[in-house]
């Protein structure tokens, strides 16, 4: 109860910060649906071109995407993490939170909470319900049970990966130049790992494992992938991920000195 009780009052006073400028939480707003509709344009667009990718349909490859939103928008919501470096180690903000009795992750992952993100994982259930009407989709109950496992094993995922890399800033302050690089390589977890070559297939599912936060557990949904049984991997993969990314930061924070010269 203490840590809810932690999460409601950082949640208020993100409100009473952002509700004072109200045109910029609704430009994050508007801005952020907008990246999303790119991607989705970019989806049509190759669709245009040909009726199968890899032997998925538009519909499919639009109940995957509508898939990969959900786990992306919940992560970018609470598990935000992406100026740590210099914020919490260059500029040395990280003393102030070692000093409060809470966990020093949930403190930080709290202070940059960022709500409009969570917008993005709605539009991706609408397009799941959208494209799962089209392709003669019915959800169970069990059905729906399942899918709530899968996202949350996506987003374990989400969270130990990033936050695998973030604890390199405990032992180097500038670890920031690969979060861009494996921000990019996430987005290919969306499409058939069959259009990429043996070691990208390998890199995206055991390596860095982005396949388990698109394709693959949205495969479970659909008829003849191939990956069904793969798909029920995802809340292990998310589990071990989780494991390893907050052992690396656990770790991280004995290294960490203070901010002094």
């Amino acid at each position: 109860m203490y840590y809810v009780g932690l999460v409601l009052e950082y949640l208020k006073n993100y409100a009473k910060t952002r509700l004072t400028y109200r045109a910029d939480f609704w430009i994050e707003v508007i801005s952020d649906l907008m990246f999303q509709v790119t991607n989705l344009i970019f989806i049509f667009v190759v669709f245009m071109h040909t009726p199968t990718l890899a032997g998925w349909t538009r519909d499919e490859m639009v109940f995957v995407y509508g898939y990969f939103m959900i786990p992306y928008g919940i992560f970018s919501c609470f598990f935000n993490m992406w100026g740590f470096s210099e914020r919490y180690i260059v500029k040395g903000e990280m003393d102030r939170v070692l000093t409060r009795p809470a966990h020093n992750l949930f403190q930080i992952l709290l202070e940059n909470v960022d709500p409009p993100s969570i917008i993005g994982s709605f539009v991706g259930s609408a397009l799941m319900i959208s494209a799962g009407s089209q392709l003669g989709i019915d959800f169970g109950m069990l059905d729906i049970l399942l899918l709530i496992v899968m996202i949350i094993g996506s987003v374990l995922i989400y969270f130990g990966i990033y936050t695998a890399l973030t604890s390199i800033s405990f032992y180097s302050d500038a670890p920031t130049g690969i979060l861009p690089l494996v921000w990019n390589i996430q987005n290919y977890g969306r499409y058939p790992l069959t259009i990429y070559n043996r070691f990208i297939q390998v890199l995206l599912t055991w390596i860095l494992p982005f396949a388990f936060v698109g394709i693959v557990p949205a495969s479970r949904f659909l008829e003849d992938k191939g990956m069904e049984q793969m798909a029920l991997l995802t809340p292990v993969v998310g589990i071990i991920a989780f494991t390893i990314g907050l052992t690396m930061w656990n770790v991280g924070v004995k290294r960490y000195r203070g901010a002094g010269s």
